[in-house]
């Protein structure tokens, strides 16, 4: 039997039909088509369908919806503003920090998440704060490369 729920999502005010056992990241592609969450592994290990959730970064395939009410939930789609692209977003493209770009929307947010505590992480903290996301096509290094850019507030 499905309920009806709110979400806040990107700064919008959502009213969805779930199921009890319907995890956020379904909700988010499948209903909302907020796709930019990419559906990976659901299990919590590669780290695609990465949101921030009041401020933090989390795997949206281990949250259920039901526990999303009431949070501040931002997506990958929440990140682009009128004066363009996010510095994270930036950095990334300017970087070489994008591959295949299935892991690319939760790297960014986690980077995100690193940068609005840490303006200015060392490498070891900006590997550990992607430790939880996997790429399988880099060597990491653009994406390293692109935080620290974003860091700098540098993106040439």
């Amino acid at each position: 039997m499905k309920e009806l729920i709110n979400l806040t999502i990107n700064d919008q005010a959502y009213e969805v039909a779930v199921a009890p056992n319907q995890t956020l990241v379904d909700v988010l592609r499948y209903q909302l088509e907020l796709t930019g969450t990419k559906k990976g592994c659901e299990l919590g290990d590669c780290g695609s369908c990465t949101v921030i959730m009041d401020g933090k970064p989390v795997n949206s395939c281990l949250v259920l919806a039901m526990q999303a009410v009431g949070k501040d939930i931002k997506t990958i789609e929440g990140l682009e503003t009128e004066q363009g692209l996010h510095p994270v977003q930036k950095a990334f493209v300017e970087k070489q920090g994008v591959q295949c770009g299935f892991c690319t929307s939760g790297m960014i947010l986690s980077a995100k998440s690193l940068l609005d505590k840490n303006g200015d992480p060392t490498e070891h903290e900006i590997r550990k704060a992607l430790s939880g996301n996997l790429c399988r096509c880099t060597g990491y290094q653009k994406i390293i490369e692109s935080v620290q850019a974003a860091s700098k507030g540098v993106s040439k």
